[in-house]
């Protein structure tokens, strides 16, 4: 833990502002939202390790606070096994007082493909692709869906990916393994807090790693 932020409510434990996570002992699972271990995730050999099926309408997921609207968010990940895929997603407010995706990375074998969600109080805004979904219960803002194309990149094999985000002001810029692969993208939602990160795993029997969390405040 390299800082922490204001306390998140009267109830709820200090939310941290500056954090790394490797994985070695001694490990504070309290950190995550997620209960660590569960059926699905544990820590071994000095990496978050998830595998399986949730039972549920979509694979296992791990949450992780987080505070700030600047942000650097970086972290490794591999696969075990052949197929899969690893979505990383961060949350934020949604400008009309709740609390969204804001913005989607899909790391699939193949390629990464980005979506955008933003939100509008307009039913019929054009980007509210996904009719049948209500409108957020707090905020009654309905979430806009802008998906970018799938851009071709070899993740097939079992190597560790280093996925780096780079939130300043309206912009992001997202790369993969450096200079492997990079993206910047500006939308007004950029801007806002972001409140959770969430891994949704795809990684089947073998499973997926995840290492070395680090989430810094975005130098000038």
């Amino acid at each position: 833990m390299l800082g922490v932020g204001a306390s998140a409510g009267a109830d709820e434990p200090p939310i941290p502002l500056a954090f790394h996570e490797t994985f070695d002992a001694p490990f504070d699972a309290s950190r995550f939202l997620t209960p660590i271990p569960n059926k699905n995730t544990a820590v071994r050999d000095g990496a978050l390790w998830t595998h399986g099926a949730s039972g549920g309408k979509y694979p296992p997921m791990v949450y992780l606070p987080v505070q700030g609207t600047d942000l650097t968010l970086t972290f490794r990940y591999r696969h075990l096994g052949d197929g899969g895929w690893l979505w990383f997603f961060v949350d934020g407010d949604d400008g009309f007082g709740s609390v969204d995706h804001m913005l989607r990375v899909k790391l699939l074998r193949d390629g990464v493909q980005l979506q955008v969600d933003s939100h509008s109080l307009d039913a019929n805004h054009p980007l509210r692709q996904k009719t049948d979904r209500p409108a957020d219960p707090v905020s009654h803002a309905y979430r806009l869906n802008e998906f970018f194309p799938v851009e071709k990149v070899d993740l097939s094999g079992p190597a560790w990916r280093e996925v780096k985000l780079v939130f300043r002001g309206e912009s992001v810029a997202v790369s993969l393994d450096g200079a492997t692969w990079t993206r910047t993208l500006e939308r007004p939602c950029f801007n806002a807090a972001k409140r959770k990160l969430l891994w949704m795993q795809n990684g089947g029997e073998a499973g997926l790693e995840i290492d070395d969390i680090h989430i810094t405040p975005t130098q000038p």
